[in-house]
């Protein structure tokens, strides 16, 4: 077999083996709801699957999900959005009865990675509260962080063009 072929195939196979994981899991207040902000690195176009639960006196609540049934008393006060790698749980109405170890799991379709898993304890009295300036910092690039942030530096006159 030729040496080209066997690094592309190989190549190919490891690329496909890592296609996606959950890279970060954070959760933050904001108002009187809970976000929990499920990160992941995807590098198929393949369809996501996710549940997000809670482990509260060792038993698993399912609050939002599309591989199994959620827990009706928690599935009302809760949803779900999605945008490019990330998964976001909105929890309303988020009290101390709702403290616990929170659980995001990825599946993308056609992934031989298996099921991603990622845990966060949340404690009410320790969550931050959600910062609006992080949602644009983590959804927009950099360069376009920059050009936006131009004018504000002019008007400080920090930046003379």
């Amino acid at each position: 077999m030729n040496p080209i072929i066997s690094i592309a195939v190989l190549l190919t196979v490891l690329q496909a083996v890592h296609c996606q994981r959950i890279k970060d899991l954070s959760a933050c207040l904001l108002g009187q709801s809970l976000r929990v902000d499920c990160h992941y690195e995807n590098k198929t176009a393949n369809p996501l699957t996710y549940e997000f639960s809670m482990f509260k006196d060792k038993r698993k609540r399912v609050i939002q999900s599309t591989l199994n049934v959620p827990e009706n008393s928690l599935k009302v006060r809760a949803n779900v959005t999605q945008s490019r790698n990330l998964v976001c749980l909105h929890l309303h109405e988020f009290t101390t009865a709702d403290e616990g170890t929170y659980s995001c799991e990825l599946k993308i379709t056609g992934d031989y990675t298996g099921d991603q898993l990622k845990n966060i304890t949340v404690i009410k009295d320790k969550l931050e509260k959600c910062a609006g300036i992080s949602l644009l910092i983590q959804n927009t690039s950099w360069l376009l962080l920059l050009l936006l942030s131009l004018p504000l530096l002019q008007a400080v006159d920090f930046v003379s063009l």
